[in-house]
C-alpha cells in the first residue's frame, strides 16, 4: 500500500511483472461496428433482403474492413507489452480506420445535403435513409478510433517509460 506497511523482504517495486492490460479492456467496441458493417455488406451483396431494406455499401466501407488489422495488432501487443506492435497498430489505425471514415464523410456529403435540402433519400437501411444511418456509424466509429489512438498513446508512453527504466538498471 502507499502509506501502510509493506510485506517483509520487498521494497514495493516488485509489481512490474503484474502490469498487464485487463482482459475486459482488450476487446474493442470497434469489433462491434466492424461486424455491423460486414453484415450490411454481406446482406447487400448476397441480396438476402430486398434492395429497399438494405442498400449496397458505400465505397468507403470496403477499405474500412481493413480496420480490423489495427485492433489485432493492438491485441498482439498486450501479452508482452510489445511497443513495436502498438506503434504499428496506431499507424494502421490512421490508415485503415480514420482515413476511410474521413473519405466516407466526404463521399456521403452530397447525399446528406440532398436529404437535408429536399427530403429525398434514395438508399435505405430498414426504412431509414442510408446516409443518416451511415453518418451515425461514422460519428460513433470516429469517437471509438479517437479514443483508441488516445489510450494507445498513453499505453505506449507507459510502456516506453518502463522500458527506459529497465535499461537504466
Amino acid at each position: 500500500s502507499r502509506g501502510g506497511p509493506r510485506a517483509a523482504g520487498t521494497d514495493g517495486s516488485d509489481f512490474q511483472h503484474r502490469e498487464r492490460v485487463a482482459s475486459h479492456y482488450q476487446m474493442s467496441t470497434h469489433v462491434g461496428i466492424w461486424l455491423l458493417l460486414l453484415a450490411q455488406m454481406c446482406v447487400g451483396h448476397l441480396k438476402l433482403l430486398p434492395h429497399d431494406q438494405v442498400a449496397m455499401p458505400y465505397q468507403w466501407e470496403y477499405p474500412y474492413l481493413l480496420s480490423i488489422l489495427p485492433s489485432l495488432l493492438g491485441l498482439l501487443s498486450f501479452p508482452r507489452n510489445n511497443i513495436s506492435y502498438l506503434v504499428l497498430s496506431m499507424i494502421s489505425t490512421g490508415l485503415f480506420s480514420v482515413a476511410p471514415l474521413i473519405y466516407g464523410a466526404m463521399e456521403m456529403f452530397p447525399m446528406a445535403q440532398q436529404l437535408y435540402r429536399h427530403g429525398k433519400a434514395y438508399r435505405f437501411i430498414f426504412g431509414f435513409s442510408a446516409v443518416s444511418v451511415m453518418y451515425l456509424v461514422v460519428v460513433v466509429a470516429a469517437q471509438v478510433h479517437g479514443w483508441q489512438l488516445y489510450y494507445s498513446k498513453k499505453l505506449l508512453d507507459s510502456w516506453f517509460t518502463s522500458t527506459q527504466e529497465k535499461k537504466k538498471k
